[in-house]
């Protein structure tokens, strides 16, 4: 039979201290004397007790909990995410839960509903952009929320921090144009995704400016699904597509083209360069040291955080946001691009 479970009722007798003041030591509020805080707090570890956070939450309408919803938490690029939402949450004693959509509509909606139903204080949610319904369903919520990644320009009801995805895709290309590629394969996401779009409107723009046109033949999306990339080279090698240069929608596609290019026995760079996005190597060690555009995810998932936390307590006082912010993107070059001058 489990073990009745350890109240505050019970440290009090204990102790021989108040409810109160026990409950006050326990928050380590600073007008219990430090002596009598360490005490009771040795005690009730001791014990075993575990705070009620549900009980907490009702008296105080705060849940201090925040979900964090993602596309695909196996790529590294949301894994670096949540985690730095998870560091600033924790400094401001927030727990966060994180939800997994798969970019899937239907699975989305699923995982609004199931952090609404754990009344959670806010949401910072990557949209999958299939469509706006989910999102104006969260708006009329009333809950807070934070579009991270991802934005629906169209529509300022929806509070965003992305990075500069235009102009990251501009230095892709431009790097690779510079250093002597003129047939550049991008690789990029679906184009519904707004950072999809605009790292293609990035492409677009280099190519223009040094006059090379644009060849469809040499834009395609393989989708966000690994494996498919694989297929995808394979194919376009088998079909004698000529390309030297391959800018990519994140590092994750980027890797894998290079795995089939070496698999297929070519070289990179020697034979091909390839640019990536995201620049996860910053965090995580790569035998393929990739060039890649950096977006600064540390301060997107600050800004996120901030901006959200913000709103929780505007929300409580009657107020609202209008924060839409849009962090720099750099290019950082290591081992897949060469100069092929």
């Amino acid at each position: 039979m489990a073990g009745k479970r350890v109240t505050l009722k019970d440290i009090a007798e204990r102790t021989n201290y108040t409810i109160n003041t026990v409950s006050r030591a326990l928050k380590d509020k600073e007008d219990i004397a430090l002596e009598t805080r360490k005490k009771i707090q040795r005690l009730a570890k001791e014990m075993g007790y575990i705070e009620n956070s549900v009980a907490g939450s009702l008296r105080s309408g705060y849940s201090k909990t925040i979900a964090v919803i993602v596309g695909d938490i196996s790529n590294p690029h949301f894994g670096i995410i949540v985690k730095e939402i998870e560091k600033a949450a924790r400094k401001h004693r927030y727990t966060i839960i994180v939800l997994n959509t798969e970019d899937r509509e239907e699975l989305e909606e699923s995982a609004i509903r199931t952090a609404l139903s754990k009344n959670v204080d806010g949401i910072i949610i990557c949209p999958s952009q299939r469509s706006e319904d989910n999102i104006w369903f969260l708006q009329r919520t009333g809950v807070p929320f934070v579009l991270i990644g991802r934005r629906f320009k169209s529509i300022p009801e929806f509070d965003y921090v992305i990075c500069d995805d235009e102009k990251g895709g501009y230095l892709a290309t431009k790097y690779l144009l510079d250093t002597g590629h003129k047939r550049i394969l991008f690789l990029n996401g679906p184009l519904h995704i707004s950072s999809a779009e605009e790292r293609y409107e990035g492409y677009k723009k280099a190519l223009q400016e040094y006059g090379v046109p644009l060849d469809p033949q040499l834009v395609r999306e393989p989708g966000l699904i690994q494996s498919e990339t694989r297929h995808l080279i394979r194919s376009l090698i088998e079909e004698g597509v000529d390309f030297t240069g391959v800018f990519a929608f994140n590092d994750v596609i980027a890797w894998e083209t290079i795995y089939m290019l070496q698999k297929l026995g070519y070289g990179v760079p020697k034979d091909y360069s390839v640019i990536g996005f995201d620049n996860i190597n910053a965090r995580i060690f790569s035998p393929s040291p990739l060039t890649s555009i950096s977006n600064s995810k540390s301060k997107m998932s600050r800004r996120a955080l901030d901006i959200l936390l913000k709103k929780i307590n505007e929300s409580q006082a009657g107020k609202s946001g209008g924060y839409r912010e849009v962090v720099d993107t750099r290019l950082v070059v290591r081992d897949s691009t060469r100069n092929s001058h």
